[in-house]
């Protein structure tokens, strides 16, 4: 009899397991997915001066004909969501996210400044935070984008890789700058903020000018162990 009960508790118990994990799964998967997709860190082990090195030097081309609807008149929308909101929500800490996939609220930990930005969504506040293009679009239509079909620039435009939520000010401030000419006031992130345009460019095979390539080169003396982030 002993032996009976006990062979039954424990049927009991494996099969109340079975059925708290069956519910589990049921009700995760149930659950409405976001359309933005959180970030996924994968380790790049190739170091920045390398990829430096192998970039092409030249001179810039003209500006002639350089528009912004020249990369796209606005954000790709994916999933319901736009890149603008993808980027804040990906930078953002504790994000929040409404029933449109805007990103309403959230902290951004500005990397050009070094600042805690508070982010509210709203017509005379959204712009207190800002999507920086780490190239330039500007630049990259110097460096080698002139050629590309419109459907290449808008990749490149709304490429994350190429994409940083930063403060509003600093990212006006910075205007179609190269590293030549500006760099985050922020020091503790320059060699980070170098090694991005380096993927960028490399991603895209443009090309630099022997004082922006420098002006990276002299920043990486700083970090030799710099890597690229990750596409």
């Amino acid at each position: 009899m002993t032996l009976t009960f006990r062979t039954r508790r424990t049927i009991m118990v494996f099969v109340s397991l079975i059925l708290m994990t069956f519910i589990i799964n049921s009700s995760t998967s149930g659950q409405v997915k976001s359309a933005v997709t959180k970030k996924v860190i994968v380790t790049n082990f190739n170091l920045a001066v390398d990829a430096l090195n192998k970039l092409e030097i030249k001179g810039r081309t003209p500006k002639t004909d350089y528009t912004r609807q020249q990369f796209g008149a606005d954000w790709l929308v994916k999933n319901g969501c736009d890149t603008r909101n993808i980027i804040l929500h990906r930078d953002l800490i504790d994000a929040v996210v409404d029933e449109s996939c805007n990103v309403t609220s959230g902290t951004l930990n500005d990397p050009y400044t070094g600042k805690t930005i508070e982010f509210k969504r709203g017509s005379s506040t959204s712009s207190v935070v800002q999507i920086d293009h780490v190239v330039a679009l500007s630049d990259a239509w110097q460096k080698g984008a002139q050629q590309w079909t419109q459907a290449q620039r808008i990749v490149l435009a709304n490429d994350p890789l190429e994409l940083l939520a930063v403060d509003g000010a600093a990212n006006l401030e910075k205007s179609d700058g190269d590293a030549a000419t500006w760099l985050p006031s922020n020091k503790s992130f320059r060699c980070e903020y170098v090694a991005r345009q380096i993927a960028v460019k490399q991603k895209y095979k443009l090309w630099m000018t022997s004082a922006e390539h420098d002006a990276i080169a002299l920043i990486l003396t700083k970090c030799p162990n710099q890597l690229l982030p990750s596409p």
